[in-house]
């Protein structure tokens, strides 16, 4: 089974790239697209089946030999149309180059660029449909690979929040070990604490493990050398990932200085050029939704006013990057005196670490219910934005009582813009426990760009919308 599977993508390549090239046949023969076909020079399909055969077997080559066949679950669409783009140009600029030189006026050069064309829209259309289907299949747990942890410390928390905010790679978490005493018996959100090094071998067995990530120290080179024979001989994959001087990976820059390799930090902040670009962005998509939503602010505004007494808006002390304090503005959605009156719901409290939530809190108006379900009341935020108190997207601003209670590694959610939106707001929001959330906060830190926020606020959206994990 495994070997059919291995010649599938190939097979699949090889018939994309024999119907992109019958296209381009039609379109420079048939269609005559951009040129006319001159009398004497029409070729039948037929003529050109060997040299389309030879393009084939030339480009599965160059993709093989790319590692274009190669699994790779963090690879990106973009990559591997690049990947096929390359390998596209490298066949077909061979076998121009040998039909040129034996018969220069017999073959269309124009079509061989349809052809290179044709090639990457086709396999790079039927990449994308396989990543979708594939995604689909993960979330069912068809080709989810279940993983130990071995190391709970800053490299293994870092793969934990990558593998949080990346349910696309395919990975389950079955739980992490580590000899520290209190690391390995206190559970990261839903990442569970299975003891000890010395319970590795029994956690497979039990546990069904396909592969174990070591994230351990340099210093364990005795254990980690220990955990991969033990892997190994136990039938399953082993994945060191290389740790230096204890860093984040996400945070190690690597430079040459005439080819002497120099390895530095990287700072999580945002350097200068991403943060104008951030700036301007929100900047410019805050000025277009509050030109399009303010017939809702007034709407908004009149029912909070005929609902219930009090101002229209709540505005509540946060705090903001670098644990600068500020001002959020939003909606006001409870009754007057809600802050008074928390004591007296506190044994409510349906959130985990220093977070307070409740799901059908008493405190809340009738108004109040609706915008905070489908978060209209996180609108008069696009204040904070512009003042450049926050962004549009980010870690959402916590509380000073809040903040006082983070663990070391929790606090660095802190060094980038506070957002409107974020991550853990598009991964399950309520419903995520305080250490998932500060994992997805953290990974989007360490991995910012622009696509990245623009993807977060598209998926808002529909979130929005429909409420999902909002409460």
């Amino acid at each position: 089974m495994k070997h059919a599977l291995r010649w599938a993508s190939p097979a699949l390549d090889a018939l994309l790239i024999l119907l992109a090239s019958a296209l381009a046949w039609y379109l420079r023969y048939e269609a005559e697209l951009f040129r006319s076909v001159e009398p004497g020079f029409y070729n039948p399909l037929s003529s050109y089946f060997s040299l389309f055969s030879a393009l084939t077997a030339i480009f599965l080559a160059a993709f093989a030999a790319n590692g274009g066949y190669t699994a790779r679950r963090g690879s990106s669409l973009i990559s591997e149309i690049v990947r096929v783009g390359n390998a596209a140009l490298i066949s077909i600029v061979i076998v121009v180059a040998i039909t040129f030189g034996l018969r220069p006026l017999a073959y269309s050069r124009l079509l061989f660029f349809y052809d290179g064309v044709l090639i990457v829209l086709l396999l790079g259309a039927a990449r994308a449909v396989r990543r979708q289907v594939e995604a689909r299949l993960r979330k069912r747990g068809v080709g989810v690979q279940r993983v130990l942890i071995v190391g709970a410390g800053e490299v293994g928390r870092t793969v934990m929040r990558t593998m949080v905010a990346r349910p696309d790679l395919g990975y389950s978490v079955v739980g992490f070990v580590d000899d520290d005493p209190v690391k390995g018996a206190t559970d990261i959100g839903r990442f569970r604490a299975l003891g000890g090094l010395d319970c590795v071998e029994s956690i497979i067995k039990t546990e069904r493990v396909d592969e174990v990530f070591v994230t351990l120290p340099w210093m364990y080179q005795r254990k980690i050398v220990g955990l991969v024979s033990a892997c190994e001989r136990l039938g399953v994959r082993p994945r060191v990932v290389p740790d230096i001087f204890q860093l984040s990976l996400s945070r190690v820059d690597v430079d040459d200085l005439g080819g002497i390799p120099l390895i530095g930090v990287k700072e999580h902040t945002l350097p200068g050029s991403a943060r104008l670009t951030k700036r301007a962005m929100d900047v410019v998509l805050t000025a277009v939704l509050f030109a399009v939503l303010w017939p809702l602010f007034l709407v908004v505004a009149a029912a909070i006013k005929l609902d219930s007494p009090g101002p229209v808006f709540f505005r509540q002390r946060r705090i903001g990057q670098h644990r600068k304090p500020f001002e959020v503005i939003k909606f006001r959605s409870m009754k007057q005196g809600a802050e008074e009156a928390l004591a007296e719901v506190s044994d409510m409290n349906e959130a985990s670490g220093p977070l307070f939530k409740i799901k059908n809190d008493p405190r809340r108006t009738r108004v109040g219910r609706f915008i905070r379900r489908t978060s209209i009341d996180e609108l008069p935020q696009f204040i904070n934005v512009l003042r450049g108190e926050m962004s549009l997207v980010g870690p959402r601003p916590a509380l000073p009582s809040e903040v006082e209670k983070y663990e070391a590694w929790q606090r660095e959610r802190l060094s980038a813009p506070q957002g409107i939106t974020g991550l853990p707001q598009i991964s399950g929001r309520s419903d995520l426990t305080f250490d998932e959330m500060c994992l997805l906060d953290i990974y989007y830190i360490e991995n910012w760009s622009l696509s990245l926020d623009l993807t977060i606020i598209l998926r808002t959206i529909p979130h929005v919308l429909f409420g999902n994990g909002a409460y």
